[in-house]
């Protein structure tokens, strides 16, 4: 095999490895991906109706306060100044997210100043006491209080878990942020946009090097043989795959797509609406437009919908988000054991770790690999610890 390092899986985080290895250290990299296109589920394609940029496997946003990060990522694409803010509609009625101090007064209906909204909430939220509570609702109520938990929490996360609260377990939500002033940007990171050619235009630069292969709708499982004990793998699929699922499954939570093209030019007026009601059964819709006003070659009479509907995952779908039960870290701990003993391969990335990972995280993550572990081995001769999953 005529590459110094595999990467399986070209996500975020085995990108950043294959980019990195191949210009900084010169290493001929062979990047494998089961999918039909490199980026994992940061892919974004055009729709072939109305042109507009679809992210097929839900809303990426990409904001950091890494330094390195940002100016890694600035390498291969420029920003647009994008700032996501999300609103929630409740009994039929529109609130902003995440609960701020415009959420507040309009839900209870009256003019509040912040101490007044923080002592209001407060009182409500002596309920339950944060530190004894025994399930995911008693905790969101010793958080916020019950009406707000009520109208805004308990339904979707009923919804988004196909679970009731109360039988959820309270570390699910460790805390619930409440801003007592007006800001109703999602995020606080100090960087924050989408990339101006979209993704998939910045995922394929950071691959295009003479010494970086791609082999796409390739299934590591097949080369396995021929790879593991003879060349350096970065593996970033999933972690209980590589072993056959010897310790069981994992659980986690997937996303079905309700995809539509609409005869209107602007459905809802904003990228991303929540849906708050339970008996609503999607969590949320997302106008993919709305991601890049500046765009002017979007038609006017047309738009793109996604309806996001979230379940468990059963074998064969896409994992999104683990969902970490004591019985998964179970799990878990013993599929790190294993990793330890494998000799050449490092596991890494969301599938990798059975850890949430944000693209910023992912990058980060994957730079800490490269920087501890890749480049002292291949430029300077250090031994590579064998196996091992990336913290």
């Amino acid at each position: 095999m005529n590459a110094d390092l595999v990467v399986v899986g070209s996500g975020l985080f085995g990108l950043t490895i294959a980019e990195r290895c191949a210009n900084d250290l010169g290493l001929k990299v062979l990047m494998l991906d089961r999918r039909h296109h490199i980026g994992g589920n940061a892919y974004s394609e055009a729709d072939p109706d109305t042109g507009i940029e679809v992210h097929q496997y839900g809303a990426h946003l990409f904001h950091t306060s890494n330094q390195r990060v940002w100016d890694y990522v600035n390498r291969f694409t420029s920003f647009t100044g994008y700032q996501h803010r999300v609103f929630t509609i409740f009994q039929g009625r529109v609130y902003p997210m995440p609960i701020n101090l415009a959420t507040i007064c309009e839900y209870f209906g009256k003019s509040l100043s912040p101490d007044q909204a923080r002592t209001l909430v407060a009182e409500q939220a002596r309920e339950f006491d944060s530190a004894s509570a025994r399930n995911l609702e008693e905790k969101g109520i010793s958080l916020v209080g019950r009406p707000l938990y009520e109208a805004f929490i308990r339904g979707y996360t009923a919804k988004q878990w196909q679970t009731d609260p109360r039988e959820l377990p309270p570390e699910i939500i460790s805390r619930l942020p409440v801003r007592y002033n007006f800001d109703n940007r999602y995020f606080s990171d100090t960087y924050e946009g989408l990339p101006v050619n979209g993704y998939t235009a910045w995922l394929t630069r950071m691959a295009d090097h003479s010494n970086i292969e791609v082999r796409l709708e390739t299934d590591f499982v097949r080369l396995r043989e021929d790879i593991v004990g003879r060349v350096q793998v970065v593996y970033t699929g999933p972690l209980d795959a590589y072993f056959d699922n010897r310790a069981g499954l994992p659980s986690w939570r997937t996303i079905d797509f309700e995809y539509e093209v609409r005869d209107v030019g602007d459905y809802q007026g904003t990228s991303v609406m929540n849906y708050a009601d339970e008996d609503v059964p999607y969590t949320r819709i997302i106008e993919p437009r709305h991601f890049h006003p500046e765009r002017r070659d979007y038609p006017s009479d047309k738009t793109v919908i996604m309806r996001e509907f979230s379940r468990f995952a059963e074998q064969g779908d896409e994992p999104y988000y683990p969902i970490n039960t004591a019985e998964d870290r179970a799990k878990l701990l013993k599929y790190r054991d294993m990793a330890k003993s494998e000799p050449h391969v490092l596991f890494g990335g969301r599938l990798g770790t059975y850890k949430y990972l944000d693209m910023h995280m992912a990058i980060g993550s994957a730079l800490s690999m490269y920087d501890n572990k890749l480049r002292p081995h291949f430029a300077d001769g250090v031994e590579l610890a064998s196996g091992g999953v990336e913290e």
